[in-house]
């Protein structure tokens, strides 16, 4: 009687500690691929929502990846609605007065989207629209570079509706993460004509060192955890594996 008395116990204590299980909730934008992209069914996929999910692998806790509107997403966390951001973040002096960052899980520059040919030189800024993501690092760059050059920002709440807008000519280019540009867009039916032009937009002093995770500043803990995730998963092969099934060439930089 002893034994099946101890195998009872045992699927008592299994089914109370999966009971138990650690979730953790990572926000992410919804509408920034291929980095992050909402389905029909709410399903978040991408670079983002996976290399999310392999970190929670990675610290062995239930991941869930919800999604925020770029422009409130620190906010939000702020507010507890979440513990973590995976939303292509750049690590920068002025957002870590706010948060505290992981350490960089990729590292990319920006660039202008405009019509093949372009040449883009500051006389050719003037009276020209240009596309920003609302709250956005390129938007914050953009205001103290483009703008002073005579060019006027259009915010938006998504990335894709400047693509939408620069293939209807109502923009004269769009200033995005040159991955974004260059998989959502410039290589998609709808970029025909259009190339990322000018050159590599990566000054430290806007674009930071990378994206990290973001978390709020008192949760040191999880920050330590995630940064041994990180490690955990560029060493064993994990980051390499959902890279490659995004893109075609390093994204996680020098």
């Amino acid at each position: 009687m002893k034994k099946p008395m101890l195998m009872l116990g045992a699927v008592a204590l299994a089914l109370n500690v999966a009971a138990h299980a650690e979730t953790l909730r990572f926000a992410t934008d919804a509408s920034y691929p291929p980095f992050s992209k909402q389905g029909a069914d709410g399903k978040m996929t991408g670079f983002d929502p996976d290399i999310a999910q392999a970190l929670c692998h990675a610290m062995k806790a239930t991941c869930e990846v919800v999604p925020q509107d770029f422009d409130g997403i620190i906010p939000a966390l702020q507010a507890k609605k979440f513990d973590a951001v995976i939303a292509s973040m750049n690590i920068t002096e002025e957002r870590k007065k706010a948060v505290d960052f992981s350490d960089k899980y990729y590292n990319m520059a920006s660039r202008l989207v405009g019509k093949t040919g372009t040449q883009v030189n500051d006389a050719w800024f003037k009276g020209k629209k240009i596309g920003v993501l609302r709250s956005s690092i390129q938007e914050k760059y953009a205001r103290d570079y483009f703008a002073k050059l005579g060019a006027q920002l259009v915010p938006y709440g998504k990335a894709p509706e400047s693509f939408l807008d620069l293939k209807a000519g109502r923009l004269d280019a769009a200033f995005v993460d040159a991955a974004v540009g260059d998989v959502d867009f410039v290589h998609t039916p709808n970029g025909k004509g259009f190339a990322l032009i000018g050159p590599d937009y990566n000054d430290p002093k806007y674009f930071g060192i990378g994206a990290g995770v973001a978390v709020r500043k008192t949760d040191k803990a999880l920050l330590a955890r995630i940064n041994s995730a990180l490690k955990q998963i560029r060493a064993d092969g994990s980051y390499d594996k959902i890279q490659k099934k995004y893109f075609s060439f390093d994204i996680y930089g020098k």
